[in-house]
């Protein structure tokens, strides 16, 4: 964990360090920080220093040094980091979870034998050949030309760690065509994709191939939300991401994320962010400007 620890921290620079390669992030954050919506991704994070906090719905995720979070679908969550320091910072490792290097492997090798995991989100500790894996990859970084050479295998080996780990069956389900949580994944892209247009979760169940019954309750278990409850996260993270961009007004913001009622759309926004949305658009803006 030391050596982990002290590679992420040279090589991040202080801060976010994105695409070392195709979907590898690290970073480093020397004090908490406060609580900031996002949208997961298929992802396994690693931590090397600090802690961190993720809630999604009403389920709370709290991991530390040698510890490491998989999302195998993407999902509303509000994250901070509830413990860094100068002189103990957070340092975290992030890799993308790409489907189709994971269908690969499981074609490859016939050898996984985790029974699938439905779930969107849970934490593990990091075995020894995970963490030897995400060093080898981290010690690349010092020679440009092996990690030309070499990154995409060292992220192969990750992704196998991964697949025979603890939560390998969690992992597995992503790459799988016919998983449950690729099915209710179509959905998922499909609201992304259409942000301001009613639910309707018949048809979300059909898109699925699944019954209503069977993809209401299959949904909720792997995001702890039903298929509405996970579009209005979805529309307030939009609205926030527009406010913030400063190029419409309250009004025409809630209208572009679906909200057709002015006062709903601030009542909602408020519940989530605790401000309503011009007061909170102010905020972000000046919290960014002292940065």
């Amino acid at each position: 964990m030391g050596e982990l620890r002290e590679l992420i921290m040279r090589h991040a620079h202080g801060g976010i360090t994105r695409n070392l390669l195709p979907g590898v992030s690290i970073g480093v954050v020397e004090g908490s920080t406060a609580p900031t919506a996002a949208m997961s991704e298929p992802s396994m994070t690693l931590v090397a220093g600090g802690r961190k906090r993720t809630a999604v719905g009403d389920l709370e995720f709290v991991y530390g040094p040698g510890e490491y979070l998989v999302a195998s679908i993407d999902l509303p969550v509000t994250g901070y980091v509830s413990h860094a320091t100068v002189d103990d910072p957070f340092a975290v490792f992030s890799l993308t979870l790409k489907p189709t290097l994971i269908a690969g492997l499981l074609l490859d090798t016939q050898a996984v034998a985790q029974p699938p995991g439905f779930t969107g989100m849970v934490v593990s500790e990091a075995a020894p050949d995970l963490l030897d894996s995400v060093i080898r990859l981290m010690r690349l970084l010092d020679a440009p030309a092996d990690l030309a050479a070499l990154g995409t295998a060292a992220e192969r080996e990750i992704v196998w760690r991964l697949l025979t780990g603890a939560q390998g069956g969690v992992v597995r389900q992503i790459g799988l065509a016919d998983s449950s949580l690729t099915q209710i994944s179509r959905a998922i892209r499909w609201m992304r994709e259409h942000v301001a247009e009613p639910v309707a979760v018949a048809d979300l169940a059909r898109l699925s191939g699944m019954s209503a019954s069977s993809f209401h309750r299959k949904f909720h278990a792997a995001t702890t939300m039903t298929p509405v409850q996970w579009q209005k996260a979805l529309r307030l993270r939009e609205a926030r991401t527009l406010l913030l961009a400063g190029r419409a007004t309250v009004a025409d913001v809630g209208f572009a994320v679906g909200y057709g009622n002015a006062s709903q759309f601030s009542r909602e926004y408020r519940r989530a962010f605790g401000a309503p949305p011009g007061r909170d658009a102010i905020r972000m803006r000046n919290d960014g400007s002292r940065e």
